[in-house]
C-alpha cells in the first residue's frame, strides 16, 4: 500500500489529522494481538507492513491479570489427556454451546503452542525432571494447566512482546481507535486519537485485527482494571456493520477480592483460581466447607459458574463474613509450598497484612470473563471483509462457560490462526482503492470527536460509566429475570438520554477517553441485555431463577445484528456437531478425581 496522503476539503467541519498507511492495523496489545504479529512475520510479513495499536504502554494489558495457568493437552503428569479429551472438557463446561471447529482448533494447537512459548523463553514452571509442569483447574479431567507460579499471563505477555520486538514489528502506545471505516462490506482503515497529544489518526488499512479483550469491566464488580475490557472491540465490530453473538454469557468469577475487606482499590481483583487448584478450600463464616452442599464430587474445582452461584447463595442466605464475602483457605498446604506455586498472590496479601500461608482470605464473585463478542469464521474474520477478531473479542470458541485456562490459550492459538489466514490474504495482494471514502468518513467521525471534546454538560463520563456498571450488575448479574432485565433496558434508556450532556475536557483528557468509553459500553450493555432477555432458559453463566431449566430446544447462539433504523436485531442459530474424535471422548466421560487433592 502506498502512503496515503489527506486530500483537500470543502467540509465546514473539517479538523487536522495524520494519515497512516499499513498493511495490517492490530488493535490491541496483548497476548492476542501480539501472537498474530508474530504469525505474520514468520509467514514472511514484512514487520514494516505491521502495525499494533494500544489504548496503553506496550505490553501492558489485561493478559497480565490471567494468573493461574493457560490450558494444552501435554499429558506431563497425566499421559491419556490428549487434544480431542481437552476438546470435550471444553464443550462440556460450555454447555455444548461452543463452536466445535472453533474449539477443536485450539486444542489441536495448544501442546506445540506450549512448546513453542517454552523455546521463546516463557519461565513455565518445572516437574522435578525438568518438564513443563500442569496442575488440576475446575471442570478439567486431567491436569493440564500449564504455569509459570502465578504470573503466568505476566510471564506470557513478557515472552510475546520479547518475541515481537526481536522480529521488530512496529508499535504504538495509548492510542484509542474509536471508529472502524469501511466501504461496500470492506475495511479500509480507522480513526483514532493519540492520547498522548490528543492529535487524531487516521490509518489506511487493508486488515484490521480486532484484539481489543472483552467487556466485563461494564460491571461493578470486575476483575479489569476500569479503563480496559469496556467493550472496544464487539462496539467497533458492531458499529461497522459486524455480527455479534452470546453476549448474554458473562462469567463471574468465584474468588475476587472484597474491596470493604481489602481497599476499594481491590474490589473485584481476581484471587487466581491457580489458589483452588493447588488445594484451596472455601469455608463460610460459620466455618462449614459448604461446596460438599453444593458440589460433593468436584468441590471447589467444580465449574466456575457452579461455585461463583454456590458462594453467591451462602451470601443471600447471611452466613458471609462482615465484610461480605467468604473464606478461601489453603493453609494446610506448606508454606514453602504455597510460596513457590503462588508468589504473587502470597505477596500481594502480605502486603495487605495477611499471611496466605496461615489464614484464610475473603473472597466473592466478580464479573470476569465475557464469552461473548463478535461472529467470525473458521480464519477468524468477521461479517465484514478484512476484519478479523481474535483472543476474547471474538466469540465461539467457550460458549455457555470458559474453562479455566483456555483464555489465554484461545489468544495464542487464534492468533496464529489469524496471522496464517492474513498473510494469505496479502499474498493474493489487493488493488481495491478507497482513499476518497475512506477520507470523508473520517472527516465526519473526527468533526464529531472534536465536537465532544470541550463539552460543557452537566454530567461527567465517568459518573455515567459508573451508573452503567451498576445497572449491569443489578440486572444482568449472577441472576437474571423478566422483571429484572426489562427493568435494566428502561434503566439504560434514561442513561442514554443523560449522556447527551456530557462535560468532557480536551482529546488529551481522561473525561475524553472515559467519554469514548461510555459510548461503547452503552452499545455492549444493550446487547448483554437484550440477549439475556432473548435466552429463556438456564445454562452456563447464563442463569434465570424464572427459567431454572436448561431446555434442550435452545442449544443455539443468539446473535445480534443492526436491524433497520439502527435498532438491534436479535436472532438465533443452531450449533454445529463435533467430529468423531471429540464426540469419542464426550462419550468415555472423562472426570476429574478431584481428591487427590484432599
Amino acid at each position: 500500500m502506498t502512503e496515503s496522503s489527506r486530500p483537500p476539503s470543502d467540509d465546514s467541519r473539517s479538523v487536522d489529522y495524520e494519515p497512516h498507511a499499513v498493511d495490517v492495523l492490530i488493535v490491541g496489545a496483548g497476548a492476542a494481538g501480539a501472537r498474530t504479529a508474530i504469525q505474520l512475520v514468520d509467514c514472511g510479513v514484512d514487520p514494516a507492513d505491521i502495525l499494533v495499536v494500544g489504548k496503553r504502554r506496550h505490553g501492558d494489558a489485561h493478559t497480565t491479570w490471567a494468573r493461574g495457568g493457560i490450558n494444552g493437552a501435554l499429558g506431563t503428569h497425566d499421559p491419556e489427556d490428549g487434544w480431542a479429551v481437552h476438546a470435550a472438557d471444553t464443550l462440556n463446561e460450555g454447555h455444548h454451546l461452543n463452536d466445535p471447529a472453533k474449539v477443536e482448533a485450539v486444542t489441536r494447537r495448544m501442546p506445540a503452542l506450549l512448546r513453542e512459548l517454552d523455546a521463546w523463553g516463557m519461565p513455565f514452571s518445572r516437574t522435578d525432571e525438568g518438564d513443563i509442569d500442569q496442575r488440576y483447574f475446575g471442570a478439567q479431567s486431567f491436569r493440564r494447566t500449564a504455569f509459570a507460579g502465578d504470573h503466568t499471563g505476566e510471564s506470557l505477555l513478557e515472552t510475546l512482546v520479547e518475541r515481537a520486538q526481536s522480529l521488530s514489528i512496529p508499535y504504538r502506545e495509548n492510542v484509542f481507535v474509536s471508529k472502524l471505516l469501511t466501504d461496500e462490506g470492506r475495511i479500509v482503515g480507522a480513526a483514532a486519537t493519540d492520547l498522548d497529544t490528543g492529535d487524531f489518526l487516521l490509518f489506511e488499512a487493508d486488515t484490521v485485527v480486532l484484539a481489543a479483550g472483552g467487556y466485563t469491566s461494564l460491571y461493578r464488580r470486575h476483575s479489569s482494571r476500569d479503563d480496559e475490557n469496556t467493550g472496544d472491540g464487539p462496539a467497533l465490530a458492531y458499529d461497522a456493520g459486524a455480527r455479534l453473538m452470546d453476549m448474554e454469557f458473562v462469567q463471574f468469577h468465584p474468588t475476587g477480592m472484597v474491596g470493604a475487606r481489602y481497599g476499594d482499590e481491590w474490589d473485584g481483583r481476581l484471587v487466581t483460581e491457580a489458589v483452588r487448584g493447588e488445594g484451596g478450600r472455601l469455608y463460610n463464616a460459620q466455618g462449614d466447607r459448604f461446596m460438599e452442599r453444593y458440589s460433593p464430587d468436584q468441590m471447589e474445582l467444580d465449574a466456575r459458574d457452579v461455585v461463583a452461584r454456590a458462594i453467591d447463595a451462602e451470601l443471600a442466605a447471611g452466613r458471609g463474613t462482615e465484610y461480605g464475602g467468604v473464606y478461601l483457605d489453603i493453609s494446610h498446604r506448606d508454606p514453602a509450598f504455597i510460596r513457590e506455586r503462588l508468589p504473587r498472590m502470597s505477596e500481594r496479601f502480605a502486603d495487605l497484612g495477611v499471611d496466605l500461608a496461615t489464614e484464610p482470605v475473603e473472597v466473592a464473585p466478580t464479573a470476569h470473563y465475557g464469552m461473548g463478542g463478535v461472529v467470525v469464521d473458521d480464519d477468524g474474520e468477521t461479517d465484514i471483509e478484512g476484519l478479523y477478531a481474535v483472543g476474547e473479542t471474538m466469540a465461539g470458541v467457550h460458549g455457555a462457560n470458559r474453562l479455566g485456562g483456555n483464555s489465554l490459550a484461545e489468544t495464542i492459538a487464534y492468533g496464529q490462526v489469524a496471522g496464517d489466514a492474513i498473510a494469505a490474504r496479502l499474498a493474493e495482494g489487493n488493488d481495491a482503492d478507497a482513499d476518497a471514502t475512506l477520507h470523508t468518513a473520517a472527516r465526519r467521525h473526527f468533526a464529531d470527536l472534536a465536537t465532544l471534546a470541550g463539552s460543557d454538560g452537566s454530567t461527567p463520563p465517568e459518573t455515567l460509566l459508573d451508573d452503567l456498571r451498576e445497572i449491569l450488575w443489578d440486572h444482568a448479574g449472577i441472576h437474571r429475570d423478566e422483571a429484572g432485565l426489562v427493568a435494566g433496558l428502561d434503566a439504560l434508556t434514561a442513561l442514554r438520554g443523560r449522556a447527551i450532556d456530557l462535560d468532557v475536557g480536551d482529546r488529551t483528557s481522561r473525561s475524553f477517553e472515559f467519554a469514548l468509553n461510555l459510548q461503547f459500553g452503552l452499545l455492549v450493555a444493550e446487547a448483554v441485555l437484550r440477549s439475556a432477555h432473548e435466552r429463556t432458559e438456564s445454562r452456563g453463566a447464563h442463569h434465570r431463577p424464572d427459567y431454572p431449566d436448561t431446555d434442550p430446544d435452545w442449544r443455539r447462539n443468539v446473535v445480534v445484528e443492526r436491524g433497520t433504523l439502527g435498532a438491534m436485531a436479535l436472532s438465533t442459530t443452531p450449533v454445529d456437531e463435533p467430529s468423531a474424535a471429540v464426540r469419542d471422548a464426550l462419550d468415555a466421560g472423562y472426570e476429574l478425581d478431584y481428591h487427590q487433592l484432599e
